[in-house]
């Protein structure tokens, strides 16, 4: 059995090892269950992005240009609402109780959403008759209407969008933050992305396989219906599971000063907990150019990302018209998607260990801008590239179908495999208070204020124009443009502020420690 070290000081791999699987074998027992924990997690989320999309694009009434709207007036009210709560929830109850009750919470939504509100939808929605006619009496606000219209619906978007924010971002790197060592950080946070994104794999074929399930079904059974009730179900279990994995770490790992440093001072006398009220929190951050600097990259992926991905929704249901098919091929894409950024993990692996956390971070944007302007560019010039387009046998929608895939693909794989683990890292040598609600209000309510300009961008423009996606799309690429610019910007200036922090911290750690000691061990 492998020796445990007391101390952190540990040898660090090379080679071949250090590219593949830099992790020590006492260290599973720590590694595994975090990563199982985020499997589950982004299992759930596929799931979720997928379904949520479906529901609205390819609704009776519904469409792609619903979405800015949902963003940008009601999920960002929400993501507000949610972190006021959970400030106040943090205050009051310990982290493990508060984990459970919100995870729970949003389990028992998603639960009664397929077997209970989605087959009384005709029961407690409008009628789509009464829609059409406010739609028809204002036109500017056409998209506006089915918002209320199909209001289960847009529960599930809300819902759906704040399960990214808050599982992934908020509770899942919160804990993780708190529980791993910052050299520990350096090889767990990629091979976290790495194994994470197996779950994208399964989720999409899982998707994929529920959504194609119409054959064989009964006459007048709702085909759509069934693939609900079948992921939805694959959530429920997920939830539970990421439940039961959370319990057990919090008895079996972090009581181990092996694994956890506070385990060590579990029987000293604890100080007293800092608190502040909500209004204060939000001034401590707001003096936080650090902090801003974090804000403005999470900003701009969420703002970026959201506005290329309505264009290419309205592209896909044009051609997948279907909900079914729609999903099917959602489900496709995410297990494309997975594949692909498992390769960029691989293939970026160590690029922030060789090169430093600047270029680590900056390969992200300069992703997103260069596929953007692929992307914008034949739309843009469609009528131009017609005789090339039919040269390979496919539409003008089908070809924007899959160059825009092609985007969303590529930018997502360098998000999880670099843009996630960079920004993580960034929270490291902040202090206890800036990392709990700091981290709340830069991750919950920045990333929803990036989805939500976006959805005030285009609402704002569908409003005045009373046009469609198609026509406002030549003036989000400049938008999109201006936003990378500004997030690159943000990223040159972090990373001296980061280096400066980590550097007084090692400084700091020489001079307490004095000379370095060897580690000592224990057989375990």
């Amino acid at each position: 059995m492998e020796n445990k070290p007391t101390t952190t000081t540990v040898k660090e791999f090379s080679g071949l090892r250090a590219a593949l699987w830099p992790i020590h074998g006492y260290e599973m027992k720590k590694f595994l269950p975090m990563g199982l924990i985020m499997f589950f997690i982004l299992f759930v989320y596929t799931i979720l992005r997928d379904t949520k999309d479906t529901l609205i694009v390819t609704a009776a009434g519904g469409g792609a240009e619903v979405i800015p709207f949902l963003k940008a007036y009601v999920t960002l009210p929400a993501a507000i609402l949610f972190v006021l709560l959970y400030s106040k929830l943090a205050n009051i109850m310990d982290r493990e109780k508060l984990f459970y009750l919100i995870v729970g919470s949003f389990v028992a939504f998603f639960g009664t959403f397929a077997f209970i509100m989605y087959p009384a939808k005709e029961l407690i929605h409008p009628t789509t008759e009464t829609i059409s006619a406010l739609q028809e009496a204002m036109p500017n606000l056409k998209f506006l209407f089915p918002v209320w219209g199909m209001w289960t619906y847009s529960a599930f978007y809300v819902l759906s969008e704040l399960w990214g924010s808050v599982m992934i971002s908020l509770l899942f790197w919160q804990f993780a933050n708190e529980i791993t060592r910052t050299k520990e950080a350096k090889r767990f946070y990629a091979m976290f992305g790495l194994l994470a994104n197996i779950s994208l794999i399964c989720s999409g074929f899982t998707i994929r396989y529920f959504s194609d399930i119409r054959a064989g079904l009964a006459e007048g059974v709702d085909p759509w219906g069934v693939s609900l009730n079948y992921m939805m179900s694959a959530v429920v279990l997920s939830g539970l599971a990421i439940m039961v994995i959370y319990r057990w770490m919090n008895t079996n790992v972090l009581t181990d000063p092996v694994y956890y440093d506070a385990a060590e001072a579990a029987n000293k006398p604890k100080k007293e907990k800092v608190k502040l009220s909500i209004m204060d929190s939000f001034k401590y951050l707001a003096q936080s150019k650090y902090l801003r600097n974090i804000a403005i990259l999470v900003i701009g992926y969420g703002f970026a990302i959201n506005l290329v991905e309505i264009i290419w929704k309205n592209q896909l249901k044009l051609a997948y018209p279907n909900s079914n098919d729609y999903s099917t091929f959602m489900g496709t894409f995410s297990a494309v998607t997975g594949i692909v950024t498992m390769t960029l993990i691989m293939l970026f692996k160590g690029i922030v260990g060789k090169f430093g956390w600047l270029r680590g971070a900056l390969i992200t944007p300069v992703m997103v801008l260069v596929t953007a302007a692929l992307f914008f560019g034949f739309i843009l010039f469609s009528e131009e590239l017609n005789p090339i387009v039919s040269m390979f046998g496919v539409t003008t929608i089908m070809m924007a179908v899959m160059v825009g895939a092609a985007q969303n693909i590529l930018s997502k794989g360098t998000k999880y495999s670099l843009f996630d683990p960079t920004k993580e890292m960034a929270y490291i040598p902040l202090d206890d208070e800036l990392k709990v609600k700091g981290k709340a209000a830069v991750d919950v309510i920045g990333g929803r204020l990036g989805k939500a300009s976006g959805g005030y961008v285009i609402s704002g423009l569908l409003i005045m124009t009373a046009g469609t996606i198609s026509t406002i799309t030549g003036f989000l690429a400049v938008v999109v443009l201006g936003i990378v610019i500004a997030w690159i910007i943000s990223v040159r200036k972090l990373s001296k502020m980061y280096n400066a922090l980590t550097g007084e911290q090692e400084r700091e750690a020489i001079a307490k420690s004095g000379a370095a000691t060897k580690p000592i061990r224990k057989t375990a």
